[in-house]
Formats: structure tokens, C-alpha cells, sequence
């Protein structure tokens, strides 16, 4: 069911926001603008805000879903362990209550990962994936081990960690450049409650590699880079976009393109939009 909803326009569903219940629990999300559907999932310990800069751009010309993913935003935990599609399965039903068959996936980061375990289940859903600051990848175990030390210090130490988390998402000059940008960013971070922190992160260091579907799929899709981005390496990306056969956008800066780049990205993602 749909509950809460908001619609500021008189026409269809031009405007419109509330929750959708999933296995007992709220599923918050937006919908904007008209024409072909645009599903923004944001990553982790972020939320549908992240969208702000970008979702009045898209919706000039497409339908632009945002969705609060479990344990993040307005939508609430399901359990202990999030898998990557567990949360493919509530963006599914936000998209079925909306009546959207098909769409356009742009995920940054963790939302990346969700997306991928949506085109693996339901590629004909795809229409384009656009992975920002994201990867196919399933982690190594450099990065396995560390997400089991934030685990254990989210039980303790929860507030320090989640600001050093988002200041290490950030190229190191950009820290002091977008200053009153990562306080916000941080903010939003800590309303993230601490179940959907360990959630999120038991989901991520367990999921699958998914690069054969990214290099098998049929539909449209885009990687976009940071060259200095501290989480992932600028060198393995570049090769696992040549390897599936994956077009690329490269930035010179780090994991936050929604924030280092902004204006390049709104460009990049436009053009995207508009090929698929």
C-alpha cells in the first residue's frame, strides 16, 4: 500500500511522495517530473537528499523516483542484514506500486550494488545502470575486514565513526573546498541509525560478485569515476569497465561526485539519461 502521499500538482503524478509498505515495513520515496523513469538510489549512510542538486535537472524531461533504502532516510530497518537484494526487492515494490515497468538506475555506491542485484533479477526492468562511484566487484578481503572493525566499533564508538567515514569519502583538499557541504552530508550520516549501519554493512561485505551480469546485460550503461577516489581504486575500475564492455565518465576527484563535481556530473548523467 501507498500511505502519506503528497501530490502538488493537478496532473497525474507529476508530484508526488509517502511510503510503501513492504514486509511490514515503510519504504519512503518521491516521484518527480514526467516521461521515462529515472530511479535514483542513494549510498550508504546517505538518503534521498543526496538527490537535491541533481533531481531537478533529470525531471525536466523524465519521471525521477528517489528511494530511501532500508535502515537509511525515512525507511525503516528489516531485520539485521540487509542483503544487496533485499533492497533490489523494495525499490521493485515502490516501482510496482508506481506501476513503472522499466527504468533507468543510477546508484551511487551501495546504490550501485542494489541496482546490480535488481538487473540480475529482473534485467528486463533495466533500461540503463549507471554506476556512480560504485563497481560490479564483490569486496576483497582487505575491504571484508575492514567493514568488520567499523561493525565492531559502531557498537561503541558510532558517532566519531560515522564522521570519519564520510571525511574519508572526500579527495583531501575537497575537506576544506566543500567544507559547509561534508558538515551537511555528516548531518544526514548520523541520522542513520546504528541497526541500519551494521545492516547495510553485513549486506555489502557479503554480496556476490555481479561483473558477468554488468558484462552479459543488454541495456545501456555507465560508469562514472573519480580518479582520487579514496574507496575505490581508479586503476580496477577503469579495467572492469574495459572488461564489460562499460562506458566511462572520469573525474579528477574522490567518491562524492554529487559533490566535487557537480555541474560535470549533472552533464554526464543528462547525456546518459538521454541515450538510453
Amino acid at each position: 500500500m501507498v500511505e502519506n502521499l503528497t501530490q502538488l500538482t493537478p496532473k497525474g503524478f507529476e508530484t508526488l511522495s509517502g511510503f510503501v509498505r513492504y514486509k511490514n515495513t515503510n519504504v519512503a520515496f518521491s516521484s518527480e517530473g514526467k516521461g521515462a523513469a529515472v530511479v535514483l538510489l542513494h549510498g550508504f549512510l546517505e538518503n534521498a537528499t543526496m538527490w537535491s542538486a541533481i533531481v531537478p535537472e533529470i525531471s525536466k524531461r523524465n519521471r525521477v523516483i528517489c528511494i530511501d533504502l532500508l535502515g537509511h532516510g525515512q525507511t525503516a530497518c528489516l531485520g539485521y542484514v540487509h542483503t544487496m537484494e533485499l533492497m533490489a526487492e523494495t525499490v521493485e515494490a515502490v516501482l510496482k506500486k508506481l506501476r513503472i515497468r522499466r527504468a533507468i538506475f543510477i546508484g551511487h555506491s551501495l546504490g550501485g550494488y542494489v541496482a546490480l542485484a535488481l538487473a540480475e533479477k529482473n534485467p528486463q526492468k533495466v533500461k540503463g545502470l549507471c554506476l556512480m562511484n560504485s563497481t560490479a566487484r564483490a569486496d576483497d578481503a582487505i575491504r571484508v575486514e575492514l567493514r568488520n572493525r567499523a561493525i565492531k566499533s559502531a557498537q561503541t564508538n558510532y558517532k566519531n565513526l560515522v564522521r570519519m567515514s564520510i571525511s574519508n569519502l572526500f579527495k583531501e583538499v575537497n575537506l576544506k573546498i566543500y567544507e559547509k557541504e561534508v558538515l551537511k552530508i555528516k548531518e544526514q550520516a548520523l541520522l542513520t541509525p546504528i541497526q541500519g549501519y551494521i545492516a547495510a554493512q553485513e549486506g555489502m561485505k557479503n554480496r556476490p560478485d555481479r561483473t558477468a551480469v554488468l558484462a552479459q546485460s543488454s541495456f545501456k550503461k555507465l560508469f562514472i569515476i573519480g580518479e582520487s577516489d579514496p574507496v575505490l581504486n581508479y586503476q580496477l575500475v577503469e579495467k572492469e569497465a574495459e572488461e564489460t564492455a562499460t562506458e566511462t565518465v572520469v573525474f579528477s576527484d574522490g567518491h562524492m561526485s554529487h559533490i566535487e563535481n557537480k555541474h560535470k556530473l549533472i552533464i554526464a548523467l543528462k547525456q546518459f539519461v538521454k541515450s538510453c
